[in-house]
């Protein structure tokens, strides 16, 4: 069983992130520090706490009609949602209330809506949420499949992001590599851990870990 030890950021000591030190295979790099948010994104309280921090980074002046869900963050959405209204942020919606959307993907991981859905995406505002941001390769492909449908990404919010910007957007998050200095991602092809012979704990991607057994 792999242990973890809770990291305090140092913006918002209020919330706890939950790090595992180890070996982990992600779809997109090999990195030595997992980053558990299974609770961030599913107890009511914890979700709440995210939400609010997160809502600080948006002025009033930003329109926001669809917060598109990724890596599970469904409950923080909906919470991101009534803090972004609260604070000002406007949506254009003739309802004038936010979509929540849980994006579908296709075998090559490409981004897909259904006709149903396309009028929560369609040449709308759109804020990308996601758990953790690694190399950036999974929201640049998201930046690119929402292009498609003519949405227009005006943020994106991360609990935990290891970079500053992506797709030409910055990246707004509660966690960055300075809380957490030893973490370190490879890509898969110069993985160092593997150089070294420290064998895989686990499998991760955005719903969690699976170790493997030794």
């Amino acid at each position: 069983m792999l242990e973890y030890k809770k990291i305090y950021s140092k913006r918002y000591p209020d919330i706890p992130l939950k790090v595992i030190e180890g070996h982990f295979v992600t779809p997109n790099s090999h990195i030595n520090r997992y980053i558990d948010m299974a609770t961030m994104k599913t107890r009511q309280s914890e979700a709440r706490e995210v939400a609010q921090a997160l809502a600080q980074a948006y002025a009033s002046t930003t329109v926001v009609d669809t917060i598109i869900c990724m890596d599970g963050t469904e409950v923080i959405g909906a919470f991101l949602a009534d803090e972004l209204t609260k604070s000002g942020v406007i949506s254009m919606n003739q309802h004038k209330t936010m979509y929540i959307v849980t994006p579908e993907y296709d075998q090559l991981g490409q981004m897909i809506f259904r006709d149903n859905m396309m009028m929560m995406v369609k040449n709308k505002k759109v804020l990308i949420l996601l758990a953790s941001l690694t190399t950036g390769k999974t929201v640049s492909r998201a930046v690119e499949g929402l292009k498609y449908y003519g949405a227009e990404v005006t943020g994106v919010s991360a609990i935990f992001s290891a970079g500053t910007k992506v797709a030409g957007l910055p990246i707004h998050s509660l966690f960055t590599t300075s809380d957490i200095p030893e973490y370190v991602s490879y890509n898969h092809d110069s993985c160092k851990l593997c150089q070294s012979g420290i064998k895989v704990d686990a499998i991760c991607n955005g719903f969690g870990y699976s170790e493997i057994q030794k």
